[in-house]
């Protein structure tokens, strides 16, 4: 245990037990001067720190404080009433130093300061307290977005993200605390008054009764130690008081109350000469004091036009050190780094489309492309890293603009306030709306109004607000340019995951077999064809499987394809049925046959007229499936899979192309047309 804690326990301990010990008067007096040495260096810790949760520990201050200052009342009390009004010197001196032989004064002076306390600082700081704990509970959602929008856009990294949001429940349960201690205060201002009645009318019964006093005695006794000890309870108290006040009205600042009070209200020179004219003029008034309003109006002035002499001075001085630094800069070679830096994937978007990005207005675009990230994780298996969101005035108003390495890859366009409407499920009816097509499929859709909507929807229309189809085509845009947005750090961080569970397998396959650009080669294969790589551990074991036998990247991919053929068969085969497109005998082996080598890879010399026969027959049955209303897919010999593959991406990029090694023998494949090609 630290030596600072069981300080902290000894003091709170002691604390509790000056409620039973009886104390002497000259143990009272120490104890007295510590209470009010304690509440000055609290009040002056409040005016030098910057931030509230420099002072977090304020709150549980304020209670042991209090605790302390009631145990002294109890023992000035006990003092007061059993050692005949005589308490020690500190009370006495307060009471004969406030009441100078007028009691009613005394009294009076010590009912002004309870109820400054208990009115004025204590009421409002209560008051502060408590809308200060509501408000940032209100406000800790819309906060923990913003953390989430920065972190995403890059602004912050993850370990600035968690601590800010350690800071906002800091703060959070901080101004909660400091509703809570502001009960403490009050009590402690109420407790006052009760125990100064107590003083005053039990010792004015135990001098006449038990002391034989007169009255007139006993109340010049009594009287003075009840202000004293009111007094140099009170003042503390009051001391504190304002401490609390001034932590819960302070707003975070980069520097302390003195720095901020003198730039805020002293950096203004014109308001301090206005001011000084002001009261000027107020001094020609008959009868009003004119020395006094002399020199201030005086001070003010030449305080004012001493700024405006040091604010001349400090633009002056400005300008010459900007002339200097562009000197400076003229002079050493730019610097070009930072222009040549690119975002891996940003959307820029036209002013129309802020209120959607700004969570201060309402929108949640942020936090739908956080969700974007999380879904391609677990649905692709890849980690997408931050998306630059950026406005760009050459945009259209509703424009909206994707990009990948700082090249365009799509653009699309909203209307604000409206819904696209798609038939997918074939309603007969038609509605009025604006024609366009919907960006992610390409599927022809409507821009309707709100009050459209529900009847779109009666009539089996699927609606989606702006926002939602933003999100949908850059969700389809990162599925299908995955694999460019896969680099070796990402391989690396996706083989550090999967060596904490299969060390052995990662250390077997990774350096000793592939480097990461080989593994990084295999995986952009299968994103590129839409196969997610979340199974790493089966990825890398057909690696480890097969490295031995060749190092060639494509043929390693269509191993790694066969071993995931139940994953591949429930992604392309839906409910275990699939028409597919085949290939003809001949067509297969004309490509087999033509299949050639070079520095750049596999490729097939095919004929020209061959080739575009095999593409008219391959587009002729692909529109037939589409009829169909199915999604095509093409089943081919595995030794054929990929070189078909190449022969048709040009074309038909999305076209999905299997081999029978990568179907699972419980699906049902149905044939429903053969692609040929004429000899």
């Amino acid at each position: 245990m630290k030596a600072a804690d069981v300080f902290i326990a000894g003091i709170v301990l002691a604390v509790v037990m000056l409620l039973i010990i009886p104390l002497s008067t000259s143990a009272l007096d120490v104890f007295l001067v510590i209470n009010i040495t304690v509440s000055i260096f609290i009040l002056i810790t409040t005016l030098y720190i910057k931030d509230p949760l420099e002072f977090s520990i304020l709150p549980t201050i304020l209670l042991i404080v209090t605790l302390f200052r009631l145990a002294l009342n109890v023992a000035s009390t006990k003092l007061i009433l059993g050692n005949g009004g005589e308490a020690g010197s500190v009370i006495a001196t307060f009471g004969n130093f406030v009441t100078r032989g007028n009691l009613v004064v005394g009294f009076i002076v010590f009912i002004v300061i309870v109820a400054i306390q208990f009115i004025v600082i204590t009421k409002g700081s209560e008051r502060v307290s408590e809308v200060a704990a509501r408000f940032t509970l209100d406000a800790m959602p819309g906060k923990q977005m913003a953390i989430d929008a920065d972190l995403n856009t890059g602004a912050i990294d993850e370990a600035a993200a968690r601590k800010r949001r350690e800071d906002i429940q800091r703060e959070a349960d901080f101004y909660g605390a400091m509703d809570g201690a502001s009960k403490f205060i009050k009590g402690d201002a109420i407790i006052g008054i009760i125990i100064m009645l107590i003083n005053l009318i039990g010792g004015l019964v135990i001098g006449v009764t038990m002391g034989g006093m007169q009255i007139t005695d006993a109340l010049s006794i009594y009287a003075v130690a009840t202000v004293g000890d009111g007094l140099v309870g009170q003042i503390p108290a009051l001391l504190v008081s304002t401490s609390t006040g001034i932590m819960v009205t302070r707003s975070t600042s980069q520097d302390s109350f003195g720095v901020s009070v003198s730039k805020q209200l002293f950096d203004k020179p014109y308001v301090m000469i206005i001011s000084a004219a002001i009261i000027a003029i107020i001094s020609l008034i008959p009868g009003f004091p004119k020395i006094p309003a002399a020199l201030v109006a005086v001070s003010l002035a030449f305080f004012g036009y001493r700024s405006i002499s040091k604010t001349k001075k400090k633009e002056e001085k400005s300008t010459e050190d900007k002339a200097k630094e562009l000197a400076k800069e003229k002079r050493k070679p730019e610097n070009m780094t930072n222009l040549l830096q690119v975002e891996p994937i940003e959307m820029e978007f036209g002013y129309g489309i802020i209120p959607m990005v700004d969570a201060n207005l309402g929108g949640d675009l942020l936090e739908r492309v956080v969700m974007i990230r999380r879904q391609c994780a677990l649905e692709m298996g890849i980690i997408v890293p931050s998306i630059r969101l950026r406005d760009n005035v050459q945009l259209g108003t509703n424009e909206y603009v994707l990009k990948i390495k700082g090249n365009e890859i799509a653009r699309g366009e909203v209307m604000i306030d409206h819904f696209l409407a798609i038939n997918i499920a074939g309603a007969k009816e038609t509605i009025s709306g604006i024609e366009t097509t919907d960006p992610a499929f390409n599927m022809p859709a409507l821009w309707i109004t709100k009050n459209q909507r529900e009847k779109a929807e009666l009539l089996g229309y699927t609606t989606i607000d702006p926002p939602s189809v933003i999100a949908t085509h850059l969700t389809e845009l990162i599925k299908r340019y995955g694999h460019e947005l896969l680099n070796r750090q990402q391989v690396q961080t996706l083989l550090d995951a999967l060596k904490t569970q299969q060390p052995a397998l990662v250390d077997e396959v990774y350096p000793k077999m592939f480097s990461l650009g080989d593994i990084q080669k295999v995986l952009m294969n299968l994103l590129r064809e839409g196969i997610p790589i979340r199974d790493m551990a089966t990825i890398v074991e057909t690696l480890a499987d097969y490295g031995n036998l060749t190092k060639d990247t494509d043929l390693l991919t269509e191993y790694v394809r066969q071993n995931l053929k139940r994953l591949i068969t429930k992604r392309f085969i839906t409910d275990g049925r699939a028409s597919v497109i085949t290939l003809d005998p001949r067509l297969e082996q004309l490509i087999l046959e033509r299949s050639k080598q070079n520095e750049a890879g596999p490729f097939v010399a095919m004929d020209p007229a061959q080739l575009q026969s095999m593409l008219r027959s391959l587009k002729n049955q692909i529109e037939k499936i589409n009829n169909q209303g199915k999604t095509p897919v093409v089943l081919t010999s595995p030794l054929v899979r990929r070189k078909f593959r190449r022969l048709v991406e040009q074309v038909a990029s999305d076209l999905t192309v299997l081999s029978y090694g990568e179907v699972e023998q419980s699906a049902e494949i149905h044939a429903e047309g053969v692609v040929a090609v004429q000899a």
